[in-house]
C-alpha cells in the first residue's frame, strides 16, 4: 500500500476495546487466527508469541499484506515493522495494562520479552 493510510476512529475504538483481532497474513488463502492487539498513539500493534519459520509474523517479514477480522469486517493491512525502542516500550506497557487478568498477565510479560529478543 502506498501512502499513510490509518484507521478510521471507529475501528480504532474496536482495536483498543477488543481483547483480539482475527488475522491472516499474506494473500493466499490461510486460515485467520486469533491474536492480541493494543493500541498505542492511535496506531496497531500486534506481537507474536513465537517466531516460528512458518508463523504468521515471519510470513509478514516476507510478505506485508494481509488481513484482519474485528468488529464483523476484513480489513486490508500492511504491515509495518518497529524498529523505534520508545514506541516498543510503549507497546510493552500497553499490553501489561490491556491484559491484566491473573490469567493473562503472565503471557502479556511474556510478549514484551519475546519481541525484544527477536528483534534488536
Amino acid at each position: 500500500m502506498k501512502g499513510n493510510r490509518r484507521f478510521s476512529g471507529d475501528i480504532l475504538a474496536e482495536f483498543r476495546e477488543s481483547k483480539g483481532l482475527r488475522i491472516r497474513v499474506g494473500t493466499a488463502p490461510h486460515r485467520f487466527i486469533g491474536i492480541w492487539v493494543v493500541v498505542v498513539s492511535d496506531r496497531v500493534f500486534v506481537r507474536s508469541w513465537s517466531v516460528k519459520p512458518r508463523g504468521w509474523y515471519r510470513t509478514f517479514l516476507e510478505e506485508p499484506r494481509g488481513t484482519v477480522q474485528i468488529a464483523d469486517r476484513e480489513i486490508a493491512v500492511h504491515a509495518v515493522r518497529n524498529r523505534d525502542k520508545r514506541v516498543r516500550d510503549a507497546v510493552d506497557r500497553a499490553y501489561l495494562d490491556k491484559y491484566n487478568t491473573p490469567g493473562a498477565i503472565k503471557y502479556a510479560r511474556d510478549l514484551g520479552s519475546t519481541i525484544k529478543s527477536h528483534n534488536p
